[in-house]
């Protein structure tokens, strides 16, 4: 037992050593977060925070590979890698851009769908992961390859891009990520899953120190999309697709307050909300702090993950 938390324990030093001289070198380099307009005065003050520091959970990825180079490991090592790309690429465009909408949404989609594509089918065509969705006890769906493929590669894009939008404000999507994670090292019986999700894990609360409100550097879309997608394949390996409404509760409110918005103010020119994703309504409505924010949100997963956790236990497991 001892020796699957050794790596994390690793991560963890080496994220709270090295995090403060990425910090430098992104302040030298001037990679710095642009703010949008729109966003309330007291976020317009964090313009010049570095951004894509979110880079640094990539030393987990090295830990991890470190410790275990088996197919599942390689997998989701490379989900991470593959996501974080996207999301460097958008982070590099706001910086050197100063342009905090970063690359087109169509670009990022299509290497979404790239990517998560060709990982589902290698998981699938080349590892051995059935095409069945369990939804209770012996309540299977079995999918056509072709229809579970559209199906899955759909659920995770729209996932990964519904956590992206949960990185809003200072240590937010790292408070509501580490049950998520938490929750997929509990319910899987796969030695590098476990270790996999430790190190995560670890990563996030080391960055977290430096994230916390006032946040010294935010992790941009290279940490929060590599996030996403290696979340929403966890989904998929350990078979747990219908229970992600409740374990993604708070990721979909975010995503899903941002297209109703839009909805219905096309069509009425009134909104719904003060503002979107949804984190930010609470502040501008209720007068709520960040730090009440997170805190709730977190709360709020963490009652998301131990509901997941028991229904996987008696009708999945």
């Amino acid at each position: 037992m001892f020796g699957d938390f050794l790596p994390a324990g690793i991560t963890f030093a080496l994220v709270v050593a090295l995090c403060p001289l990425l910090i430098i070198l992104l302040k030298k380099l001037n990679l710095t977060q642009p703010i949008r307009k729109e966003l309330p005065a007291d976020h317009q003050l964090k313009k010049g925070t570095p951004l894509m520091t979110g880079s640094i959970f990539l030393l987990g990825i090295v830990v991890a590979l470190m410790y275990s180079t088996n197919k599942v490991m390689l997998f989701l090592c490379s989900t991470f890698i593959l996501f974080s790309l996207i999301g460097l690429l958008d982070d590099c465009w706001k910086a050197i851009k100063q342009d905090p909408g970063g690359i087109s949404g169509k670009v990022k989609l299509f290497f979404q769908f790239l990517f998560t594509g060709g990982l589902l089918y290698i998981v699938t065509a080349k590892l051995g992961l059935d095409t069945k969705i369990y939804i209770w006890n012996h309540w299977i769906l079995d999918l056509p390859f072709i229809v579970y493929m559209v199906v899955i590669v759909l659920f995770i894009v729209g996932s990964a891009n519904a956590i992206n939008f949960t990185d809003g404000m200072d240590g937010l999507l790292g408070v509501v990520a580490i049950p998520t994670y938490f929750f997929f090292y509990m319910i899987t019986g796969n030695q590098d899953v476990q270790v996999f999700c430790l190190i995560m894990i670890a990563a996030i609360l080391g960055f977290l120190i430096f994230n916390i409100y006032p946040a010294k550097a935010f992790m941009g879309d290279t940490g929060s999309l590599a996030i996403g997608g290696s979340l929403a394949f966890l989904a998929v390996i350990e078979k747990v697709e219908i229970v992600i409404p409740l374990l993604f509760f708070v990721y979909f409110a975010e995503q899903l307050s941002v297209i109703i918005q839009v909805f219905v103010y096309k069509r009425t020119q009134k909104r719904i909300f003060k503002m979107t994703p949804i984190h930010y309504h609470f502040s501008l409505k209720y007068g709520w702090t960040e730090n009440v924010i997170v805190v709730v949100f977190g709360l709020i997963g963490w009652i998301g993950t131990f509901i997941s956790y028991g229904y996987w236990k008696y009708f999945l497991s």
